[in-house]
């Protein structure tokens, strides 16, 4: 009998039938990540309803020295949330861990369960006059666990943050079994280090996050949406900051190249382009007012594109003239990433920058790549404001998608990234490192930086039990089936 069958039959027998399934085709759809890149095994898969169903699991796995991966709603873009291929890790579900313990509008504060869905904290928290300020085109399927676990970003980083941000506490297990409750709001705790701030943003590799402590906004009482053409990001960037100097109304700030619009107009069925002519660049800009004090959203985008108009910065400008028009401006935004991969095969890229820096990355590292890899096509647009860019390189026209992509990707992939580091920059803005740039974290990132990291792990998982390969390469767990 291997050691994962004693696991589970323990398992069983301590939490019941309903805490494990080993009926392969539910769990078959949970072994392959959201972009169909890496491709893991699992013999079982944990559903635990509670924390200390998570304690009892994790404590059992430790006893049998069987990895575990944790998985929320499966959305990793970087295979974060896949298992080894060789079956030697169980999958520990978070999602029947789906309550919203608190949520209290006095405070603006919501304590949510790691397997609550983004857009049902949305919808909760809108009940009482309330809205978690992130959002991201998975929020249907992404789960508060594996936001927290990745630090997640989204298009309201600029005026929000990031989840790093947006926590103020995290309740989570840690390899021993032990539950480190974190989850009471503390403005002021100087009891050494912060460990809710060691889980934000380690992947499940430290902890398994089985809640969190969410900051909640006001609700939006109104918003306007704007379309503007630009000559380039350096006149973007002179938008932006002559924007905030004047409001801290503006939540959204994204950047688009002219070619990239195109594609997207080409791929979504009877989509309109936002601006008569053509424009080498263009931004969404969206603003909003959360009391009948603050100036009407759209009043305010109008006084301050007229002045950029004005000012030479901005050549066409739109301000949307309905709910709908404003839908139809963000889902131009949000199909970018399709529209580039039926395009043809790319090289996608989540990276950042100085926020100062970006607008030059932003042509510079293109032609770089383009006279680099003769024949491809690179395109970089993303969150202005906050430095995180989406570059990609798409394939010479004709090639045959898979073989370019294993003969290819890496070597443009390396390319990037040194000059993303080269920038002062991350080679992993908001999506993480999991497995698919593990190895590049090991080539690129800062000798201190990565010891920390290795010894951080070690410490608080001497077994690399918890969702072992990702982020950091340690040693093969003893025993592991």
């Amino acid at each position: 009998m291997t050691a994962q069958t004693r696991l589970i039959d323990a398992i069983r027998s301590a939490l019941g039938e309903r805490s494990v399934t080993t009926d392969a085709e539910r769990i078959a759809p949970l072994l392959t990540d959201w972009r169909g890149r890496f491709h893991g095994a699992a013999d079982a898969m944990l559903l635990p309803a509670s924390t200390q169903d998570v304690a009892t699991m994790v404590r059992l796995a430790g006893e049998y020295r069987v990895p575990l991966v944790p998985q929320g709603g499966n959305t990793s873009m970087v295979g974060g949330a896949t298992p080894p291929a060789d079956g030697s890790a169980l999958l520990l579900s978070t999602r029947r861990l789906n309550r919203i313990r608190r949520l209290d509008p006095e405070a603006r504060l919501a304590v949510a369960e790691a397997g609550v869905i983004l857009q049902t904290l949305h919808e909760r928290a809108a009940e009482v006059g309330c809205r978690f300020p992130l959002t991201l085109g998975s929020r249907g399927t992404a789960t508060i666990g594996g936001l927290v676990s990745t630090n997640a970003g989204g298009t309201q980083v600029l005026r929000w943050g990031n989840m790093r941000r947006l926590v103020t506490g995290v309740e989570a297990v840690l390899p021993d079994g032990s539950v480190h409750d974190g989850l009471t709001p503390l403005p002021k705790d100087n009891r050494g280090y912060d460990l809710d701030q060691l889980m934000i943003g380690a992947e499940g590799t430290l902890g398994i996050v089985t809640a969190a402590t969410l900051r909640l906004a006001p609700a939006v009482l109104a918003r306007a949406v704007a379309w503007v053409g630009i000559a380039d990001p350096e006149a973007g960037l002179a938008l932006l900051r002559r924007m905030q100097a004047a409001t801290d109304a503006i939540e959204s700030f994204e950047i688009v190249p002219g070619d990239t619009l195109e594609r997207v107009l080409d791929y979504l069925p009877d989509a309109r382009a936002p601006l008569t002519g053509t424009h080498p660049w263009h931004l969404l800009i969206e603003a909003v007012a959360a009391t009948p004090e603050d100036e009407a959203p759209d009043v305010l985008l109008a006084r301050l594109l007229g002045d950029a108009l004005e000012a030479g910065l901005a050549a066409d400008a739109v301000i949307a003239a309905s709910e709908a028009q404003a839908e139809a401006f963000w889902r131009l935004r949000d199909s970018l990433s399709a529209a580039e991969r039926a395009a043809g095969p790319a090289v996608q890229h989540d990276i950042s920058v100085p926020v100062d820096r970006m607008p030059r990355f932003m042509v510079e590292a293109a032609a770089a790549a383009e006279a680099r890899f003769p024949g491809t096509h690179a395109t970089a647009f993303g969150h202005l404001g906050d430095g995180n860019v989406h570059f990609h390189v798409r394939a010479p026209a004709g090639a045959d998608p898979a073989r370019w992509m294993a003969e290819a990707a890496p070597g443009i992939t390396a390319f990037v990234h040194d000059l993303v580091v080269a920038a002062g920059g991350s080679i992993s803005a908001e999506h993480g490192i999991g497995q698919m740039k593990r190895d590049e974290l090991a080539r690129l990132g800062p000798p201190a930086r990565l010891a920390a990291l290795r010894a951080i792990k070690r410490g608080l998982d001497p077994l690399n039990l918890f969702n072992p390969h990702k982020l950091v390469t340690l040693a093969p767990v003893d025993g592991a089936k």
